[in-house]
């Protein structure tokens, strides 16, 4: 079994179902609302071991009455936690409206996931990971620790998810394996449109020019693209099913990839079982509960062949 660590942010989301998204100025009634953990660091976390990885979550709760759930929640899908610090104040909070079109609206409150410390990231957690993954919910001094850590050990398959979207600072580039973004965030980082298949390659290809080492564009229902510096070039197309509600599609998507590739699977036979995982995801309400098990997404690939 493959070993990958996540360093990101661990939240909990609390999820207020509506009809539609209210206007500004305007106040409209709830359909309901949940408390799910959540965090795209966790999410990730918890899809890359439901995918078949064994996975280290590297964070940090608060000192709240959410902390216990948190961490409850990662134990129960076979995430490591003896990495996972405890941080003065609240821990990470994410209030989701959901509309019954299954879209959603997202506001952070960092909370914990502020005090990930570059010092926090120890060599000896990262050393002999087949892969680490990031994100942008931390302080961004922490992921460069993280990525000159994976560089300078060897043999670390370093995948970056930088969500929410900042710039990333061109020395940088050089030390990420795998850049994984949607349209918006390919838009900002190569300033390059983002609509169709062909352009989210051009996107990746110039993401690749600055240094990384392969780029993934996901494109939500129209699918994925892939592009790396050896010149090759995938597409990989969504399933089509009916989404309730798209809160963790794409932390599915990141970690059933890079768990399926960590476990030796080729990139193209990867995107399309981390497609999967993701059409499963969105039919399902919450972020971590909607994530499906390896048995699961093995299932679906065989009944859409």
């Amino acid at each position: 079994m493959s070993r990958i660590v996540v360093v990101g942010s661990i939240n909990m989301d609390i999820v207020n179902q509506v009809e539609k998204f209210p206007l500004p100025g305007e106040t409209i009634h709830g359909k309901g609302v949940d408390y799910l953990p959540g965090g795209k660091g966790a999410n990730q976390a918890v899809a890359a071991a439901l995918a078949g990885g064994q996975v280290e979550m590297l964070g940090a709760v608060g000192e709240d009455s959410f902390a216990p759930a948190l961490l409850e929640s990662l134990g129960r899908y076979g995430v490591g936690t003896k990495h996972v610090l405890r941080k003065p104040g609240t821990s990470g909070l994410a209030f989701i409206t959901v509309a019954d079109s299954g879209e959603n609206q997202i506001i952070l409150a960092e909370g914990s996931n502020g005090q990930v410390r570059p010092e926090d990231a120890d060599d000896s957690l990262l050393a002999g990971a087949q892969a680490v993954i990031l994100q942008n919910e931390i302080p961004w001094e922490t992921n460069l620790r993280v990525m000159q850590a994976c560089r300078r050990l060897g043999g670390v398959r370093l995948v970056y998810n930088p969500a929410p979207v900042r710039p990333i600072p061109e020395e940088a580039y050089g030390l990420i394996d795998l850049l994984v973004v949607n349209e918006t965030e390919a838009e900002g980082l190569s300033g390059l449109p983002v609509t169709t298949a062909e352009e989210a390659v051009a996107a990746a290809e110039e993401l690749v020019r600055r240094g990384a080492g392969s780029v993934l564009v996901t494109l939500g229902s129209k699918g994925a693209v892939y592009s790396d510096a050896e010149g090759e070039s995938l597409f990989a197309p969504a399933r089509k099913v009916r989404a309730v509600d798209t809160t963790a599609a794409g932390d599915t998507f990141i970690g059933a990839l890079v768990a399926a590739g960590s476990n030796g699977m080729p990139i193209a036979e990867a995107m399309s079982f981390a497609a999967a995982a993701a059409a499963i995801a969105v039919t399902r309400p919450g972020a971590q509960a909607s994530i499906p098990s390896r048995e699961e997404i093995v299932r679906s690939l065989a009944e859409n062949s």
